[in-house]
């Protein structure tokens, strides 16, 4: 049996902290001596209803959301909700209405494809023509006068970007919510919620497995669905039926709650921020000292989730990532529309991890020289 320590670098679903999953197995068979597994619940029962109220509630806890906030459970992860957001902003203002875009990236286009769907889009920025590799200075945004919303998505997962800054775009827009997808960075750094209209995510990147999505929604946001928004996508029958409307992704709830209460054990949210400064700038450090490798984001602009970097020598890809394997260090392709590599290197993964990517790095460079 190898006795190599395997790092897995994927972007999401991503790694989940060892002793989650511990905790998860020794309780897949008989949850806290109630005779079933949480897959086998009612999501009624006073089981799962214990599971979900505290996951709520440590998830509010976490992010210090304020009380005029609804949090909802819902399904469709991250591309979902780019449809369900403009189903239920759109609304906001006359027909057909305008969401400003900020756009940075793969998950940015895809929200854009989505909103066009229902209403008009304004590109207020772009970063197109620098490849996608900063996010566009406040000062260049073009925003509408009367916008339902301004979409950022504040870390992009595939191109390795994330806004070091909260914008203010109130007084450009008439007020309108900034919304913003934080799928791959929620939980990994202390935000203030209350300069936001609605936060969401996907939960496989920091948060759980698959299948989950969380929202963050301010109260007056609610009651603006379109005609054509399911019910079951409708933020405000949602929060009526406290994400009970149809039946909750229960398994992927109570590995999120587990996963809140290891971050209430490391510290908190400010504490796993402080880690994540830290394994970021080990690899980044690295990259900037090196001519084999190359990281192509502008150094304002870096996240500190996703880290793509590029072989000098293309050619050797498939041998450092076979190479990497074998030494335990696993999917770090890079997303197949940008080429290259990539490490996620979420709350989950510890420095440990970091630093052996970087000693093999170092290998396979003086060995290649």
């Amino acid at each position: 049996m190898s006795t190599t320590t395997i790092y897995n670098f994927a972007p999401g679903p991503a790694v989940l902290p060892k002793e989650v999953l511990q905790q998860a197995a020794a309780e897949m068979l008989d949850w806290h001596g109630s005779g079933m597994s949480v897959m086998e619940m009612s999501h009624r029962g006073p089981e799962f209803t214990s599971i979900i109220t505290t996951a709520l509630a440590d998830f509010r806890e976490l992010l210090a959301v304020p009380d005029n906030y609804k949090v909802l459970f819902l399904q469709g992860g991250g591309l979902g909700e780019n449809a369900i957001v403009p189903m239920n902003l759109m609304g906001r203002k006359p027909q057909p209405a305008t969401a400003d875009f900020v756009h940075t990236g793969s998950w940015t286009a895809k929200s854009i494809k989505e909103a066009q769907k229902y209403g008009k889009v304004n590109i207020a920025a772009s970063g197109e023509a620098t490849g996608y590799t900063t996010v566009p200075a406040r000062d260049s945004w073009k925003l509408t006068p009367d916008a339902a919303y301004v979409h950022l998505c504040t870390n992009e997962t595939i191109d390795g970007i994330e806004y070091q800054f909260t914008p203010d775009v109130a007084q450009e827009t008439g007020g309108a919510p900034i919304v913003a997808d934080m799928s791959s960075h929620i939980l990994s750094r202390v935000i203030d919620v209350s300069k936001y209209g609605v936060i969401f995510g996907g939960a496989q990147k920091n948060i759980g497995p698959a299948g989950l999505t969380l929202v963050i929604v301010r109260d007056d946001l609610l009651g603006h669905a379109l005609p054509c928004c399911p019910s079951a996508f409708n933020w405000t029958i949602v929060a009526e039926n406290d994400s009970m409307y149809n039946t909750p992704p229960t398994y992927a709830i109570y590995i999120a709650g587990l996963v809140f209460q290891w971050i209430k054990r490391q510290g908190g949210v400010a504490a796993l921020e402080q880690k994540n400064i830290a394994k970021a700038a080990l690899l980044y450090d690295y990259l900037d000292s090196t001519d084999f490798y190359a990281n192509r984001v502008e150094k304002s602009s870096r996240s500190r989730m996703n880290v793509p970097f590029f072989l000098k020598n293309e050619s050797l890809n498939a041998e450092f990532l076979a190479q990497a394997k074998a030494s335990g260090l696993l999917q770090l392709k890079g997303h197949k529309s940008v080429g290259g590599m990539r490490a996620s290197i979420y709350n989950a993964m510890p420095i440990e991890g970091v630093q052996a990517l970087i000693s093999f790095m170092q290998a396979f460079a003086s060995k290649h020289a």
